[in-house]
């Protein structure tokens, strides 16, 4: 059960750089998106013309990078039913009738085994 919302994400953004990071519900462990890089990094604006435009390629620019962590984020966590709490897949563990964060699976006493395990 994938459903991660943007309001989910952190924002990790720098001037040069667009990056989101998530922490899992259970174990804590922060995960960050690909960074992708502004198109204009490192380029001063010769006009405030030109300024103003940096500044709205910037913001185009980010809430592309942002849908893509949101969906990036969708492969790398779940959202325990029971709950609601965002898990990453080495705390999600796959049951027999339902799905469920490890907490959970064994506050219900239900057996399974984690979405990845630990290499």
């Amino acid at each position: 059960m994938r459903h991660i919302t943007k309001e989910m994400l952190t924002d990790r953004s720098t001037p040069v750089s667009f990056c989101f990071s998530m922490t899992c519900g259970e174990c804590g462990k922060e995960w960050n998106s690909t960074p992708v890089g502004f198109s204009k990094a490192g380029i001063e604006p010769e006009t405030e013309g030109k300024r103003v435009i940096f500044e709205v390629l910037y913001q185009r620019e980010k809430e592309t990078a942002f849908e893509r962590a949101v969906e990036e984020a969708s492969n790398a966590f779940n959202l325990c039913p029971v709950c609601k709490r965002p898990v990453c897949d080495y705390c999600f563990m796959i049951c027999e009738d339902l799905d469920l964060c490890v907490d959970c699976s064994t506050k219900l006493q239900e057996r399974g085994e984690p979405v990845m395990q630990y290499a």
